[in-house]
C-alpha cells in the first residue's frame, strides 16, 4: 500500500515536481513544477511535460509534448510524435496508435496525432494517428476516431461520428436559429453546418430564440 508519505520530491532544472516512489522517471525527461506522477508511471528520457499536469497510474509518456494542466488517467500511453496541448484531459485507458498498418518486423517513420488546447478524450477511446482533435472538443468514451475534429465538436460512436457542440465549460450548447449558448455559464457561440467558435459580442438574446422556437414547435405540433 503506498500513501502521501511515500511521495518524493526531485528537483531538475524546470522545476519541482513529485513523483511516487514507484515512478520510473528517465534522466533528461523535462518535467515541469507542481506536475504529480502517481504509482507505475513510466516517463522516458525524450519526454516533455509542462507544469501543473497529472500523470495516473501506470501511465506511459515516450518521446511525446505534453502541454500544461494535462490530466492523464489510469493506464494511457502517450506514444511518439504525439502533442497534448494545455489543459488536455485523456480519460482511463483511451489509446493513441502511431502506425497505420503495423507489423513487428517492419519499422516505419511514426505518424504524428494533435490533441489541441482543452479537448477531452473519454474513457477507452481511440484516437488513430494522423488526426488533429480540435479546441476544447469533447470525445465520448469508447469513440473511434478516424478523422479530423472540429473545434467544439461532441463526437462519439465507432467510428467517431459529430453529435453536437459543447463549451468550453463542458456542457453541450443549445441551438438557436442564428448561434448557439450554454446553459451553464452562458457563454454565446457562432455557429454553422461544420463550425463553432465563441462570440465575441452578445448581439441577441440566444435563450429568448430557444425558447421562442420551442414554444413555436409545440404550436405547431398542437395544431
Amino acid at each position: 500500500m503506498w500513501s502521501p508519505e511515500s511521495f518524493v520530491v526531485t528537483t531538475e532544472v524546470a522545476g519541482v515536481y513529485f513523483a511516487h516512489e514507484t515512478a520510473i522517471i528517465e534522466p533528461g525527461a523535462r518535467i515541469g513544477p507542481g506536475t504529480r506522477i502517481w504509482p507505475w508511471v513510466h516517463v522516458a528520457p525524450t519526454a516533455e511535460i509542462g507544469a501543473n499536469c497529472s500523470l495516473g497510474q501506470n501511465v506511459y509518456i515516450g518521446k511525446a509534448k505534453i502541454g500544461n494542466n494535462v490530466r492523464i488517467e489510469n493506464n494511457v500511453s502517450v506514444y511518439e510524435p504525439v502533442v497534448l496541448e494545455d489543459d488536455v484531459f485523456c480519460g482511463p485507458s483511451m489509446v493513441f496508435t502511431n502506425d497505420l498498418t503495423p507489423r513487428s518486423r517492419i519499422r516505419r517513420e511514426y505518424i504524428p496525432t494533435l490533441i489541441k488546447r482543452g479537448a477531452s478524450l473519454g474513457a477507452n477511446a481511440v484516437i488513430v494517428c494522423g488526426n488533429t482533435v480540435g479546441s476544447y472538443a469533447m470525445i465520448g468514451a469508447g469513440a473511434v476516431i478516424t478523422k479530423d475534429v472540429g473545434d467544439y465538436a461532441i463526437v462519439a460512436g465507432n467510428p467517431g461520428r459529430w453529435a453536437g457542440w459543447i463549451c468550453q465549460c463542458g456542457v453541450r450548447l443549445k441551438v438557436a436559429l442564428q448561434g448557439a449558448w450554454c446553459p451553464a455559464c452562458k457563454a454565446e457561440y457562432d455557429v454553422s453546418d461544420t463550425n463553432c467558435r465563441p462570440r465575441r459580442t452578445s448581439t441577441m438574446s440566444l435563450r429568448w430564440q430557444v425558447k421562442h422556437q420551442c414554444s413555436h414547435n409545440r404550436n405547431q405540433v398542437t395544431r
